[in-house]
């Protein structure tokens, strides 16, 4: 199924998927794709009342040595469209605004954010995401990032633009024709930066999620979306399924 336009519906109907999508993703990595040791849960945003983003942390006991219990061997880093590296050590100033919550008391390892549109809705919303993402990449946090919502008036080379600007301090620039995209980061001594621009209408691709420096999962975005666009209501399918 191909990627939808989701300005042809109302916020609120985007939100509803949007529940649906980070539910199924969880349900997929629990479902075998995440080593033994390692578990995903839908975060809360602070307001309250949606999933705003995907934890996966490590239940390892910090007195474990960590071996065994891990049957899902994790791949190397992959190849993409589109790849850059910061080119020394991340460091930013810490911004005391931004949290970052442990599920559970463990180890948050790496963290998916699915762009709403309330992320773009003004300068404070999309500023306070770029810095909340450039808060979690200083603390080695891995981001799987998708943003389905074309560049605006604040994000001119959407929201990766902004991020790279902030973490390396240099521009990006979208290719044209693809104005959606899925960026995985991986946090090593540098960051660095997996890229797939996309398009309404393309199918979305399997993108690595970095649970360790050079060791990730992929996680099936495509299958993900249409378990959860398959249950949303036949009345917005229509619209947003619509020649």
């Amino acid at each position: 199924m191909p990627m939808h336009d989701w300005t042809r519906v109302e916020d609120g109907i985007y939100h509803a998927f949007h529940h649906g999508w980070i539910t199924a993703i969880s349900a997929a990595l629990n479902s075998g794709l995440l080593p033994d040791d390692y578990y995903a849960l839908p975060e809360q945003v602070a307001a309250g009342y949606r999933p705003d983003a995907l934890a996966l942390q490590v239940d390892t006991p910090d007195d474990s040595d960590g071996a065994g219990g891990t049957a899902v061997a994790l791949q190397t880093r992959p190849r993409s469209t589109i790849f850059v590296e910061t080119e020394g050590e991340l460091y930013r100033r810490k911004k005391s605004s931004v949290a970052i919550r442990h599920v559970s008391g463990d180890r948050m390892v790496a963290l998916i954010e699915l762009v709403s549109p309330g992320n773009k809705s003004s300068r404070h919303a999309i500023r306070t995401f770029v810095e909340k993402a450039g808060d979690f990449l200083e603390r080695r946090i891995h981001l799987l990032i998708v943003d389905p919502f074309a560049p605006g008036p604040r994000d001119p080379e959407g929201i990766h633009g902004l991020i790279w600007s902030e973490i390396a301090d240099d521009s990006f620039h979208l290719p044209p024709n693809k104005p959606l995209t899925v960026v995985a980061y991986e946090c090593d001594f540098i960051t660095r930066a997996y890229l797939e621009p996309l398009a309404v209408g393309d199918p979305l691709p399997d993108m690595p999620l970095f649970l360790e420096p050079d060791g990730c999962v992929m996680v099936p975005l495509e299958a993900t979306y249409n378990t959860a666009f398959a249950v949303q209501p036949r009345r917005w399918r229509s619209v947003l399924d619509a020649k």
